[in-house]
C-alpha cells in the first residue's frame, strides 16, 4: 500500500516537473544570470573597501573584467521504498547544491581560483538531504572549497598552490550533486610531447569527512578515518598525501600510471589504457581498461580486523554508439581479499550503477549493461542493468532502473530515473533489501 501510494506521488511530481519544463528552463537561465551579477557586484564591493585604504587603487572597471564566473545548480527529488525494511521504508527526500566559481587574472602568469558551496560541510547536498517525511526545510550556509593560485610562467606547465579539489582517479575533485575531496598543497603538471608529468603534494585535506565508500554498505571514508585514528592516534585529514603520474597521448591509444601514498595509512597503483575510434561516421567504438592495486598500512588492516591488507580491482569497459543507438559493457572484479579502491564511490577507480558498486566489496564480479536510444536529438530514454556477486562478503545484488535524459538548453538539463534494487544475504539466504527507486534531477551551469 504504501509502494502504491509513493509511486502516484512521485508519477505526479515528475509529470508536473515536465510540464513545467519551459518555466523551468526560463527560471534557470534567470537565475544562473542573477547569480553572475551577485558575484560581481560582490567582488565591485571588496574592491571598493580596499580602494578606500590604498593610495594608487585601480579602477573598478580594471579590477574586475578579468575575473571569470562559473558554476552550478542542482536540484534532485529521490522517493526511495524498501519493503524489508520493518521502519523506516519510505525515504523521500529534497536535495540541493549550488557550487560558484571565481578565477582573477593577477598577470600574465598567475590566475587565483576559489569555489564558493551552498552544501554540507563534506560538499555533498546541502544538509546531505532534507528528509520531506520527517524534517524540516533548512538554510545552509556558505563554504569556501578552493582558493588556490595558479602559476602558467612556464612553457606547457601549471603550478597550483593552495586549497584544492584532489584531482586523482581514488578522489572526486569537483561534484555537482556529491562529495568533494580538498587538500591544501602544491600541485603541478608538465607536458613535454604526447606525455604529460604530475606532481603532488599535500598536507591536510578533508578526508576524514569526504568521499562515500559504498551507499548501499553504509560505508563511508569515516570507517577508515577510525581506523586510521584508532593504529596511529591521528585523524586521517592531518595525514600527507603525495600523488605521482605519467599521462601519455598516444593517438588513438591513451595510457595513464598513478600512484599515490597517504601515510600511515595505504599506498596504491592505478594503470589504464583507453582507445577509440570511428567505424564510420555514425558509429563510434571506445574501450578502456584499468588496474588498482591499493595496500593498507598493517596498522590500519589489524585495527579493522581484516585478515589481508590486499586490495585490487580490474575493468573492462566497452561503449558504442550506432545512429541513435547507444550501449555500454563493463565487468569489475574485485581481490578476493578486498575491493576498497576508491575514497569516493563516484571517482574513476570505482564501479558505481545507481545504488550498486563494487567498491569496498571482496570478490565482487560486477557486471553492468546500459542500452539507450535517442528519441530526439536532446532526449535519450535508457535502460540499465547491473548484477553483483561476491562469495567472499556473502552479497548478491541486482539493480534494474530506465533513465530518461532531457536536455532543455545547452546549460540545462534533466533526468528521470525509476527502478529496482534488491540485496540478498548469500549465507543467511535472505533478502535484505527490495526497493522501488524513483528519482528527479535538474541541473543548469552557468
Amino acid at each position: 500500500m504504501v509502494a502504491t501510494v509513493c509511486r502516484k506521488r512521485f508519477k505526479a511530481i515528475v509529470l508536473n516537473g515536465f510540464a513545467r519544463s519551459g518555466r523551468l528552463k526560463k527560471d534557470f537561465e534567470i537565475l544562473g544570470e542573477q547569480m553572475k551579477k551577485i558575484a560581481k557586484l560582490s567582488l565591485v564591493a571588496a574592491v571598493a573597501v580596499a580602494g578606500l585604504t590604498t593610495a594608487n587603487a585601480q579602477p573598478l572597471e580594471e579590477a574586475i573584467k578579468n575575473v571569470d564566473v562559473s558554476g552550478s545548480v542542482v536540484y534532485r527529488y529521490d522517493n526511495f521504498d524498501d519493503d524489508k525494511k520493518l521502519t523506516g521504508n519510505n525515504t523521500e527526500k529534497n536535495n540541493y547544491k549550488v557550487a560558484l566559481n571565481l578565477a582573477s587574472k593577477i598577470n600574465e602568469d598567475v590566475k587565483f581560483n576559489s569555489r564558493f558551496l551552498v552544501a554540507n560541510a563534506n560538499g555533498d547536498f546541502a544538509e546531505g538531504g532534507l528528509d520531506a517525511d520527517n524534517g524540516s526545510d533548512a538554510n545552509p550556509g556558505v563554504t569556501l572549497s578552493h582558493a588556490y593560485f595558479g602559476y602558467t610562467g612556464l612553457p606547457n606547465t601549471t603550478v597550483n598552490v593552495g586549497k584544492q579539489g584532489l584531482a586523482t582517479p581514488w578522489t572526486v575533485a569537483l561534484d555537482s550533486d556529491g562529495n568533494e575531496q580538498t587538500g591544501t598543497g602544491i600541485l603541478a603538471l608538465s607536458t613535454m610531447g604526447p606525455v604529460t608529468a604530475a606532481g603532488g603534494y599535500f598536507n591536510q585535506t578533508n578526508l576524514d569527512k569526504s568521499g562515500n565508500i559504498n551507499s548501499a554498505q553504509s560505508v563511508s571514508v569515516v570507517n577508515l578515518n577510525t581506523y586510521s585514528t584508532t593504529a596511529n592516534n591521528e585523524n586521517m585529514g592531518s595525514r600527507d598525501i603525495f600523488v605521482g603520474a605519467l599521462l601519455a597521448d598516444l593517438s588513438p591509444v591513451k595510457l595513464e600510471a598513478w600512484y599515490l601514498d597517504l601515510a600511515d595509512t595505504f599506498d596504491t597503483y592505478t594503470l589504464v589504457a583507453k582507445t577509440g575510434f570511428d567505424i564510420d561516421s555514425s558509429s563510434k567504438v571506445g574501450v578502456e581498461a584499468r588496474y588498482v592495486s591499493l595496500t593498507l598500512d598493517d596498522k590500519i588492516k589489524t585495527a579493522a580486523g581484516l585478515n589481508s591488507d590486499d586490495n585490487a580491482m580490474y575493468r573492462l569497459a566497452v561503449t558504442g554508439n550506432v545512429g541513435i543507438v547507444n550501449a555500454k559493457v563493463a565487468y569489475t572484479k574485485t581481490d578476493k581479499d578486498g575491493g576498497l579502491t576508491a575514497l569516493d564511490q563516484d571517482a574513476e577507480n570505482a564501479s558505481l550503477g545507481w545504488n550498486l558498486t563494487s567498491n569496498g566489496v571482496a570478490d565482487a564480479k560486477y557486471w553492468q549493461g546500459v542500452l539507450g536510444v535517442n528519441i530526439l536529438s536532446n532526449l535519450n530514454l535508457s535502460a540499465n542493468y547491473g548484477n553483483l556477486d561476491s562469495d567472499e562478503d556473502e552479497i548478491e545484488a541486482e539493480e534494474l532502473f530506465a533513465q530518461l535524459t532531457y536536455k532543455m538548453s545547452k546549460n540545462l538539463s534533466t533526468y528521470l530515473r525509476y527502478g529496482t534494487y534488491e540485496e540478498d544475504d548469500t549465507g543467511a539466504n535472505t533478502t535484505v533489501s527490495d526497493q522501488n527507486r524513483g528519482r528527479l534531477q535538474v541541473e543548469y551551469t552557468f
